[in-house]
């Protein structure tokens, strides 16, 4: 099954600011304590924050992949584990959204690859795979800083795009297209995410 998606577009320019924005935050907090949980999360902030690269990698393998029925089984696990710290991560971060922006701009119009596998198996085209590593990346970067106490706040276009071109999708069991549409895009995917 292929994956529908809204006509506002997710860039990859998008995605570039946010990972830069969620590394400067990253460091504003690097002197402070990422052993605390995540925002709600069980896991700590440097756990979640491992994850969250990790969560930007998996797409770009995905894509490079060019298979529509799972994912790929090449054992790509990137997480820096045990070795951990915030500036390494924030580094594995930049790293991780070129790689991904790279694929993406490598593919053609007509490549497709599978973005999910739950609750089924969906395909999309290369440009969705930005908006899938950024919906995990920017609520990740929420539960870190709120862990933190950090601030972070994206910006209301970036987030925006993102809401829109993920509308359709699902998400946590829902589809963004079965919520209410606020004048802050950011606190609706929060929302949506179970966040707010």
């Amino acid at each position: 099954m292929k994956l529908e998606s809204g006509d506002e577009r997710f860039t990859s320019a998008d995605l570039l600011q946010l990972s830069y924005q969620v590394g400067q935050a990253w460091a504003a907090g690097a002197g402070r304590d990422w052993s605390v949980p995540a925002g709600t999360l069980e896991w700590s902030c440097l756990r979640t924050v491992d994850h969250a690269v990790d969560c930007v990698y998996a797409p770009a393998f995905f894509l490079a992949s060019r298979r529509v029925d799972d994912y790929p089984d090449v054992g790509f696990d990137l997480t820096i584990g045990a070795e951990a710290n915030p500036a390494r991560l924030a580094e594995s971060l930049q790293i991780a959204t070129r790689i991904l922006v790279a694929v993406v701009r490598d593919a053609g119009p007509d490549v497709q690859a599978i973005i999910f596998r739950r609750p089924e198996h969906l395909s999309a085209p290369a440009q969705d795979f930005l908006p899938r590593a950024a919906v995990e990346l920017i609520l990740h970067a929420h539960d870190v800083c709120s862990g933190l106490r950090v601030p972070f706040e994206p910006p209301g276009e970036l987030c925006y795009r993102l809401r829109e071109h993920t509308r359709p999708w699902p998400m946590w069991g829902t589809t963004w297209a079965n919520l209410d549409r606020s004048e802050d895009p950011w606190v609706d995917l929060l929302r949506a995410s179970g966040r707010a």
